[in-house]
C-alpha cells in the first residue's frame, strides 16, 4: 500500500500544574506513536478521554509541533510550523473540529467562510471561486439560498457540513475529524457519518477520524488504532479488531458497543479511572484495571508485538499467548 502519512515515534511532553506549592509535572500526552495511512483510507483513532487523541490529531497537521519522532506527508519530511511550506501544505491537508458553531466566525456568511481556505491560498480568480463554493455547498448538501446566512442561522448537522465544505474546499489530501460527530443528535451523526463516506469514494480523500464512539468507527474506518495513556495499545483493520480485539483494554471497549439481540452478561466493565499521566504506573499503564494483571505487567512495559501479518498489540499477556499458538 502506498502510504499518505507516516508518523514514527511521535512523542508530545506538556508541564502540568504542580498545585500552589508543587513542583510541576512533565505529562506526556503523545508517547512514541508510530502509525500509517494509506492514499483513500480512513484510520480511526479511539480510547477514553485524555489519552492523547487529539494531540496525536494536531502532531500529524504539524499544529502543536512534535518533540521527538518524525511526520511525513507525502514522503516528505512535515516543515516546521508556519514555515512558508508549512502553510502552503494546509491547503493539502485540513481539519474537522468537534464543535462546529466554535470552528466557525459568527461574523461572516456561510459562502464567505467556505471561500475563506481558497482566498488564504489564492487559489483560482474570483469567478472560479465563487463557482467552487456553489459546488461544495451542494456536494455537502446545503441549499443555494443559506449561503448568505450566518452560523447561527443553521442547525448543528448544517454547520458540521460548512465546516467539511470549508476543509474540502482546496481539494485538500487528507482530513484528520476530531470527534466530529459527538455533538450531533444521533439520526443527524448518520447523516454527516454517511457524508464523508460518499465524499471519500467520490475524491479519493484519506482521513483520520479520532472519536470516543465505536459504533460510528466501525462503520466508517477501514484500521483502527486504540490509544491508552499516550500509547498505541493495538491496531488492526477495523473488522478484525472489533470481531476479536486482543489487547483487554480493546475487549472492554468493544464489549460496551451495544448490538441489537446480544445480552449483556458478556461485557467487560473497566474498574476506576485512567491514571494520572503525570503519574504513570510501572509498568504496563493499563495493569491497575485490568483484570489479568500479572506481576510482569507491573514491571515491565510491553512494546507492540505483530499478530499475525495485520494486527498489533502491546500486552505481555497476548504477546505469550501468540509465541504458544506459533509453537
Amino acid at each position: 500500500m502506498s502510504f499518505l502519512l507516516e508518523a514514527d515515534d511521535l512523542v508530545r511532553v506538556y508541564t502540568g500544574r504542580g498545585g500552589l506549592l508543587g513542583k510541576a509535572q512533565p505529562v506526556r500526552a503523545v508517547d512514541g506513536v508510530s502509525l500509517r495511512l494509506g492514499r483513500g483510507e480512513t484510520l480511526g483513532i479511539v480510547g477514553e478521554s485524555g489519552s492523547g487523541k487529539s494531540t496525536l490529531g494536531r502532531m500529524l497537521l504539524g499544529v502543536d509541533p512534535a518533540q521527538g519522532g518524525t511526520v511525513r506527508f507525502d514522503g516528505r519530511p512535515m516543515p516546521a510550523r508556519n514555515t512558508t511550506e508549512w502553510r502552503a501544505l494546509r491547503a493539502r491537508m485540513q481539519m474537522v473540529f468537534q464543535d462546529p458553531l466554535a470552528a466557525l466566525d459568527r461574523r461572516l456568511t456561510i459562502a464567505a467562510q467556505i471561500r475563506e481556505p481558497l482566498d488564504i491560498h489564492r487559489i483560482g480568480t474570483e469567478a472560479s471561486r465563487a463557482t467552487r463554493v456553489t459546488e461544495l455547498m451542494h456536494a455537502v448538501g446545503l441549499r443555494p439560498d443559506q449561503a448568505k446566512r450566518f452560523p447561527h442561522e443553521l442547525s448543528g448537522g448544517q454547520r458540521q457540513r460548512v465546516v467539511i465544505a470549508r476543509a474540502l474546499a482546496t481539494k485538500a489530501d487528507m482530513l484528520v475529524c476530531d470527534e466530529p460527530v459527538s455533538a450531533l443528535d444521533v439520526s443527524i451523526q448518520a447523516q454527516v457519518v454517511n457524508l464523508l463516506r460518499m465524499l471519500q469514494k467520490q475524491t479519493g480523500l484519506s482521513m483520520v477520524f479520532i472519536s470516543h464512539d465505536l459504533k460510528v468507527v466501525r462503520n466508517l474506518c477501514d484500521r483502527v488504532a486504540v490509544m491508552y495513556l499516550g500509547r498505541i495499545v493495538e491496531e488492526g483493520p477495523s473488522e478484525h479488531l472489533f470481531a476479536n480485539p486482543r489487547h483487554p483494554y480493546t475487549q472492554a471497549l468493544v464489549s460496551s458497543v451495544p448490538e441489537p439481540g446480544r445480552r449483556l452478561d458478556g461485557r467487560v466493565i473497566l474498574q476506576g479511572e485512567p491514571p494520572n499521566p503525570a503519574k504513570r504506573p510501572p509498568g504496563c499503564a493499563f495493569h491497575p484495571r485490568c483484570l489479568r494483571a500479572t506481576d510482569i505487567c507491573r514491571s515491565g512495559i510491553p512494546a507492540l508485538q505483530p499478530l499475525g501479518t495485520d494486527r498489533t498489540a502491546a500486552c505481555h499477556l497476548v504477546a505469550g499467548e501468540t509465541r504458544a499458538e506459533v509453537a
